[in-house]
């Protein structure tokens, strides 16, 4: 399965407060936003989402999933979301190569993409590394009320 045409917009509020409203199943109700309040808060501001967080929608202008990105020097740092009744049916590659192909057409600077991933989600890691990124480290994140374990993963463009 794939896409079908999609668009990658500056996130507006009403699409930040449909992202928060999503409900993932079972294991991945860890990325359900209300788990974590100060990405929840980012999300809901205005002022905090900044210039760094775009909406993804499909050709009937649905919200898809979103993207952030944070850029240091050549770097840019990738977080990215799935709406969850499209997670599980094979898009996620197409999904991470869009947001990579976004960079690297609006950002010429850009040499390397890191993103982090809780290490349970073994599903997301096997489409990371499909998309030819590389484990970097593993380290504990302070998230959801407790400390769990995350990978860090890099790719250079």
């Amino acid at each position: 399965m794939s896409i079908e045409y999609v668009s990658i917009w500056l996130m507006s509020q009403s699409d930040a407060e449909e992202i928060a409203s999503w409900k993932y199943e079972g294991p991945y109700s860890f990325y359900n936003a209300e788990n974590d309040l100060e990405d929840l808060e980012e999300l809901l501001s205005e002022k905090a989402r900044g210039s760094n967080y775009y909406s993804v929608k499909d050709s009937n202008q649905n919200l898809i999933g979103f993207f952030s990105f944070l850029f240091h020097k050549n770097e840019a740092v990738i977080g990215l979301g799935l709406a969850p009744h499209l997670t599980g049916q094979g898009i996620g590659l197409d999904f991470v190569n869009r947001g990579i192909n976004y960079i690297e057409n609006n950002f010429s600077n850009i040499n390397k993409v890191n993103l982090s991933v809780a290490a349970f989600n073994e599903r997301a890691i096997k489409v990371y590394k499909k998309a030819k990124f590389k484990t970097v480290s593993t380290y504990m994140q302070r998230t959801n009320g407790s400390e769990y374990p995350f990978i860090k993963m890099e790719r250079t463009l």
